[in-house]
């Protein structure tokens, strides 16, 4: 299991001890309508966490939680995961083509409009383009989760439309390995 970190955060895969600081986020009404639409109780936080641990296991990626460096507090979580989980497959090209990986995120509205999200997202981009043989990487978001879109732009993500994952129609953005490499010179200039 990968652990990352940014001049801000630590990017630790999801351990018990992280229980109380994704509950407290995920059953924050402002997260939670991106997401299940619905608050979660503490065992559907601990199942989440139980899941995370077998997916790194099975699959080598999974979801972080976001630690604040200074504070030690979880402040978000992100993740690199198959679009579709029940059809996980080995991440080879074509089947990657098949299943392709997604990066998503979410973060405690305390700490929402500090870049955190996009400092995160970059670090999970290149764990994703560096450990895998990625031809491209999917986000999917809410159409009206805005915020969650300007993230993806400032990630170098282009919108493809509007397609149907888990269950609904959701805004598509992919992130070819060729912007990646372009984008990462041009930051380095």
């Amino acid at each position: 299991m990968a652990i990352l970190e940014t001049p801000r955060l630590r990017l630790e895969p999801f351990r018990e001890e992280h229980l109380s600081g994704l509950h407290d986020m995920n059953n924050r009404p402002e997260v939670y309508r991106f997401l299940s639409g619905k608050p979660e109780t503490p065992e559907q936080t601990a199942e989440g966490i139980a899941r995370v641990t077998r997916c790194w296991a099975a699959w080598g990626t999974s979801w972080w939680a976001f630690v604040g460096l200074e504070s030690g507090r979880v402040v978000g979580a992100g993740c690199i995961q198959h679009l579709r989980q029940q059809e996980a497959l080995p991440h080879d090209l074509e089947s990657l083509r098949a299943n392709p990986l997604e990066i998503g995120w979410r973060l405690h509205p305390d700490f929402w409009h500090r870049g955190l999200a996009t400092e995160a997202a970059r670090e999970m981009a290149a764990f994703a383009f560096n450990r895998f043989a990625l031809h491209e990487l999917l986000a999917v978001r809410y159409p009206e989760n805005v915020s969650s879109g300007r993230v993806m732009e400032r990630l170098g993500m282009r919108y493809r439309g509007l397609e149907p994952w888990y269950g609904m129609s959701l805004a598509t953005h992919v992130l070819s390995r060729a912007q990646w490499v372009q984008a990462q010179k041009t930051s380095e200039a």
